[in-house]
């Protein structure tokens, strides 16, 4: 007996591979909010399990349609490149080593250096940093190291040397990422790509003739820069971005954080270990918006509230000015509803933490019919870019931030593997509720698919019941070991079918603990197996054993009335199935 997805497409029935879409989150303004803080959407498709399915999941979509535009790879037709992609961050990349992999003659255009926000001015350089936090966070606990047996005197830093392990970190990740695609054989263009006409793209730097190539098909992988609310003067000293935090060019004695995301979070990780007081602006009435508000409130009183934090929620940063002649940062903040002024805030410096704008200007959309949303390149669920018509563009994609479905480096790695199986000849849906993200503070918070009130609201749409379940790291000898008791992992299921809908960790390691959620979800595996899993003992990994063997499923024949009685909106879907069969086999 098969296990076939059911999706409103009947292109996608046939495959059997439907996933439904991530969008990002938004914050007031139309922007969206980067990696967790995104609101999820609904459930990914409901599989069951009919062996009156089987042959349409064995029916392949033919390799010449499967991405919908005609595209297959191999070179010939007379193009330069099977593909060129616009874009070398680790979308990109990760898009043109698969497509290597398969054949494709590649080139990947780059502005800017190799490796984009995530390696230069991102995830790369600010985990240098939070290992450092870490590291002093420890060293400062003396309670810590006593019940550990360890006696250690004042822990220091030298600033510099911070700095330059974060600057270091990011030049080496650059080098292996050039390096890499140079030893397969991927063409690096140095220049600033844009799109002049169908499958021809154009390329140069300042200073140098224009170049004109041709394509087979094109990836637009440009990324996005750091979101600047109206009345904010950034001079990148006192008022800054990400960007020019990771520098760490000083350390402040209070510093602002606007936005309480995840990015303001390791940031505030960060600064409070090197021993900063920071405060909080948020708009929304609480803070880490977009997280499992449990998860969020088991994190402030970990995160927050232990250490010098303090914040202001629903309320705007309208205006804030840079340090001058001796007076300090002004903040000016009004109430997020009401607009009337709350009070000024006078910092050292103020970091803006606002969530990310895709870099989608200068691309020559307008060329190809192409109206960008807020910024963002429209796109369908296989990254294909869709015109202002709502006609797909053929041969033409977009991945990673630059559309805006899922703000993570490896999401964009994943959408860009996703094409390049499409341009391939086999058809490929992401399933972006699939994709785990993590928050590096001391402890980490992690995520995959839906919080509890998300999985709670679909199930009052679709009918069916939600269950969740909780286990803590106070049970984990691993952690009891460390003395990092302080953790919780949430999973949210459904009762009915073992389907996970949702995992949430605030704890030790919680960001390399998720991929066991995250990969379950991915490959449709249910509780009922998970429950079977082995883990090693004793590992921090035990947790999610515990969290899925403390799952109360319901009886195995309840389960399979269930199956054999799908709800009705399932029945339409069957029957279509069941004529498209039977249509296939006349044509036979």
């Amino acid at each position: 007996m098969l296990s076939v997805s059911l999706s409103a497409s009947a292109s996608a029935i046939a495959s059997g591979r439907a996933r439904s879409e991530a969008e990002a989150g938004r914050r007031p303004g139309g922007i969206r909010l980067c990696g967790p803080l995104g609101d999820a959407p609904a459930c990914g498709s409901l599989r069951l399990s009919y062996a009156a399915a089987s042959v349409a999941t064995k029916r392949a979509v033919p390799r010449a349609a499967a991405s919908g535009n005609g595209a297959v790879g191999g070179s010939g037709g007379g193009f330069d490149y099977d593909l060129v992609i616009i874009g070398a961050g680790v979308g990109g990349h990760g898009a043109a080593l698969h497509a290597v992999e398969e054949g494709l003659k590649t080139a990947i255009i780059e502005g800017d250096v190799v490796g984009g926000t995530c390696v230069n001015r991102g995830c790369v350089p600010s985990k240098a940093l939070l290992a450092v936090s870490g590291r002093m966070r420890e060293l400062h606990d003396e309670h810590h190291m006593k019940s550990l047996g360890l006696q250690v005197s004042a822990a220091g830093y030298d600033r510099q040397a911070v700095a330059d392990h974060a600057n270091n970190l990011a030049s080496k990740i650059r080098s292996n990422l050039t390096n890499s695609m140079k030893a397969i054989g991927v063409d690096i263009l140095t220049g600033f790509g844009t799109i002049v006409g169908k499958q021809k793209v154009r390329y140069g730097k300042v200073g140098f003739p224009d170049k004109e190539i041709t394509a087979k098909n094109i990836i637009i992988a440009t990324g996005s820069v750091p979101f600047v609310p109206k009345g904010i003067e950034i001079d990148g000293k006192t008022v800054f971005t990400s960007d020019h935090a990771l520098k760490l060019e000083s350390v402040p004695d209070w510093i602002a954080i606007v936005g309480s995301g995840y990015i303001g979070l390791e940031f505030s990780d960060v600064y409070t270990a090197l021993g900063s007081e920071v405060t909080f602006v948020e708009a929304l009435d609480q803070l880490m918006p977009g997280f499992d508000p449990e998860i969020a409130k088991l994190a402030q009183r970990v995160l927050i509230n232990t250490r010098k934090i303090d914040y202001r929620t629903g309320v705007f940063a309208s205006k804030i000015t840079p340090a001058k002649n001796g007076k300090p940062v002004l903040i000016e903040l009004i109430d997020a509803k009401t607009k009337e002024h709350k009070e000024t805030l006078e910092v050292d410096a103020a970091l803006i933490a606002t969530g990310r704008a895709p870099f989608t200007n200068g691309l020559g959309l307008e060329n190809i019919n192409v109206v960008t949303q807020r910024g963002f390149i429209p796109v369908d669920e296989r990254m294909q870019v869709t015109d202002a018509d709502g006609n797909v563009v053929p041969n033409l994609f977009c991945i990673g931030d630059a559309n805006g479905k899922l703000m993570l480096a490896h999401a964009a790695s994943a959408q860009g593997i996703s094409v390049v199986e499409q341009i391939s000849g086999r058809d490929h849906i992401l399933n972006h509720l699939s994709i785990p993200a993590a928050c590096f503070t001391h402890p980490e918070i992690s995520m995959v698919g839906l919080t509890e009130p998300q999985a709670r609201e679909k199930a009052d749409k679709e009918g069916f019941e939600v269950s969740v379940v909780k286990t803590s790291f106070k049970a984990n000898t691993k952690a009891l070991a460390e003395n990092e008791g302080d953790g919780i992992a949430k999973l949210i299921y459904r009762p009915d079918t073992g389907e996970i809908l949702g995992v949430h960790i605030l704890g030790l390691h919680a960001a390399d603990l998720i991929h066991e959620a995250s990969n379950a979800i991915a490959l449709g595996t249910r509780l009922q197996e998970l429950k079977l899993a082995v883990h090693a003992h004793p590992t921090l990994s035990e947790v999610l054993d515990e969290l899925f063997k403390a799952a109360k499923l319901q009886p195995k024949e309840v389960q399979e009335r269930k199956q054999n009685h799908p709800p009705q909106p399932l029945l339409k879907v069957l029957s279509f199935i069941s004529s498209l069969l039977s249509s296939q086999k006349q044509d036979r």
